[in-house]
């Protein structure tokens, strides 16, 4: 499987087959290269005791990388829940540059509009990304592993076909997050991953040979099973190789020991 992302010389990672195919369409995923603050990377997020200023010049420079500037973007307080809200030009600049103003308890954003950058940050956990290439509808999810085993893939893919999109006209990626061989997990998660499972189905987590009731687990297998029961062809299924617990390019909650930044997903059309 060809691998989704590209690294740019500006430090991001797009989404190339999205970019060449779709013209105007920017998307792709922060590194943590050449920012300003605490961790003196290019932290993202403010809830993690950043310097408010600091992340504030950190997302103008990834507005002036991308083309569309903070004052057309939207984020989230993201709670590890499965809610998503639709949004529109009118949420424009919610969240972008403080966290007071963030849609609230929100982990899955979508949009018909142009002119509006949707905006979530991550430390390990898995971004998604949809694009209906018939409508031109594009979204984007945090799935951690609660809003994994909760169904946040499938519950944006059910979304857009009550509003007209068709299972074979949407694409997804799934981007870089912690892989399999760097996550470990109890048996409590794999309980509710086990609910998406028929009895004789291949499962994205297995057990740790010395650890009693500890698994690997895959989030980017895991959220590839969903959007297969969720109706999107295979062939429209894309999925990254990048670890963010391997890669010295990305902050990784499980390897920084909890106190790192976060890198974000960004994906909009041009105006």
């Amino acid at each position: 499987m060809t691998e989704p992302f590209k690294k740019s010389i500006d430090g991001l990672y797009c989404i190339e087959r999205w970019e060449k195919e779709f013209p105007g369409l920017i998307a792709g995923f922060t590194s943590k290269n050449e920012g300003s603050g605490i961790f003196n990377k290019l932290n993202t997020a403010f809830h993690v005791h950043d310097d408010p200023s600091a992340v504030r010049q950190n997302r103008i420079r990834i507005g002036e990388k991308t083309g569309i500037p903070v004052r057309q973007w939207v984020g989230c307080e993201q709670t590890h829940s499965t809610h998503i809200e639709q949004v529109t030009k009118e949420d424009s600049g919610r969240g972008a540059l403080d966290y007071d103003s963030a849609l609230s308890s929100t982990d899955g954003l979508y949009t018909n509009d142009l002119g509006i950058l949707l905006t979530l940050c991550y430390a390990d956990c898995v971004p998604l990304y949809f694009c209906d290439r018939s409508s031109k509808r594009i979204g984007t999810a945090h799935a951690g592993w609660k809003g994994s085993v909760g169904g946040i893939g499938s519950a944006m893919i059910k979304k857009w076909e009550k509003q007209g999109s068709r299972l074979e006209d949407i694409e997804v990626v799934i981007g870089p997050s912690i892989c399999g061989n760097c996550y470990k997990v109890g048996k409590m998660v794999t309980d509710e991953a086990e609910k998406w499972y028929s009895r004789y189905e291949t499962r994205s987590f297995l057990p740790v040979s010395d650890e009693p009731d500890t698994f690997y687990f895959s989030l980017q297998n895991f959220n590839k099973d969903i959007f297969l029961k969720s109706g999107v062809l295979e062939e429209n299924i894309y999925m990254t190789h990048l670890c963010t617990s391997c890669s010295p390019d990305f902050f990784s909650y499980r390897r920084d020991g909890g106190h790192t930044g976060r890198m974000m997903s960004y994906i909009g059309w041009k105006e």
